[in-house]
């Protein structure tokens, strides 16, 4: 049988992973046997742990961080849900959210029996407040807002959305899985530095350029990730707030290795290198007459047909759609201003030529 071999990145388009920097992937083979679910018997990569959560603390303001390195955005999200549900022991607990949100809060919804109200966004793509403060009421236990969304990269208004929150006795979280590692270098106000938000996700294994998986989940009081414990009684820790029980030592020690190496001023050379690609590429595509998003963040969203669209996949590009239609790019630490060259020049060569029915 032939051996598969890794993905290659070349003409990844649509990904918010990213090969792993070389720092990062060397240390996620050191730890890869070890499981910081258990951090009283595996205390190497648990002191590890309390350097990444530490790291991403710096990055979001937050000067005493509570938390821990997660699966990924999904099981941090569904954590921050099942922590406030927790924390407000409310009997009908309801999440109020964009529709911008990630598909991961319909996930938690399911599995924590929480009512999900989903709303509006405004003509820029950004949450809604006046449709957000509608849908709260007293059985509110979350209000979420995104910084960075997946499919435009829009940055929602944040402490609008906190003092909507708190006002109804909700715990405020953002969503900052992908943008977390480039809103640092902008001008956006997001993170804890900028609003009393209580719980934020935010993914070394995106633009953090660890190893995947290494997500990360935030909280500004740790009574509120103290809702989240459970007993321990065969281990030698004796409790554990995590929502998986082992978990992985590679993404733990690759993700605080990744920003040791690149935090800050790796992660700014990044983004300004990426920003300068998406707002070349969104320049490109309107240039050609291709109706597109403006770039906020290193993402361009455009309205391609979809023959071509299909055709661009035949050639082996890594493309998607949002969910209304537009082909999304993002532009990751692996994109290249080449890789976009020979990208628009297989579309020219599709508008050129016959198109695929």
């Amino acid at each position: 049988m032939q051996r598969a071999a890794p993905q290659e990145f070349d003409r990844v388009l649509s990904s918010m992973c990213t090969r792993p920097h070389p720092a990062a992937r060397k240390a996620a083979e050191r730890f890869f046997a070890t499981n910081p679910g258990d951090p009283a018997t595996y205390q190497a990569v648990a002191a590890l742990e309390e350097d990444a959560l530490s790291y991403l603390g710096e990055i979001t303001g937050l000067s005493a961080p509570n938390g821990y390195v997660t699966s990924g955005g999904t099981e941090a999200n569904i954590q921050a849900i099942r922590a406030a549900r927790n924390h407000a022991r409310d009997d009908d607990p309801n999440v109020v959210a964009p529709e911008s949100i990630h598909f991961s809060f319909q996930k938690a919804a399911d599995v924590l029996d929480v009512e999900l109200r989903v709303v509006p966004v405004d003509d820029d793509y950004r949450a809604n407040v006046a449709a957000v403060r509608e849908a709260v009421d007293d059985h509110t236990v979350l209000v979420a807002g995104v910084a960075g969304t997946t499919e435009f990269g829009r940055v929602d208004p944040i402490p609008e959305l906190t003092a909507v929150a708190h006002d109804a006795g909700a715990l405020m979280h953002v969503d900052a899985a992908w943008g977390g590692f480039v809103l640092p270098f902008t001008d956006h106000e997001w993170s804890f530095a900028h609003a009393p938000v209580d719980s934020m996700t935010i993914d070394p294994h995106k633009y953090g350029q660890a190893v995947v998986p290494a997500g990360g989940l935030l909280f500004r009081d740790k009574s509120v990730v103290d809702s989240l414990a459970v007993d321990t009684p065969y281990l030698e820790s004796a409790s554990q707030a995590s929502l998986t029980g082992t978990r992985s030592g590679a993404g733990v020690a690759s993700a605080a290795a990744a920003m040791r190496e690149l935090w800050p001023d790796g992660y700014r050379d990044v983004y300004e290198r990426q920003q300068a690609n998406a707002d070349w590429l969104y320049d490109e595509l309107r240039a050609r007459g291709y109706d597109a998003v403006e770039p906020e963040l290193p993402l361009v969203a455009a309205s391609v047909d979809d023959g071509q669209f299909e055709s661009l996949r035949d050639l082996g590009w890594r493309i998607s759609r949002t969910a209304s239609g537009e082909l999304r790019i993002v532009c990751m630490p692996h994109v290249s201003r080449e890789s976009l060259r020979a990208f628009l020049s297989d579309l020219d060569d599709l508008r050129s030529g016959p198109a695929r029915n």
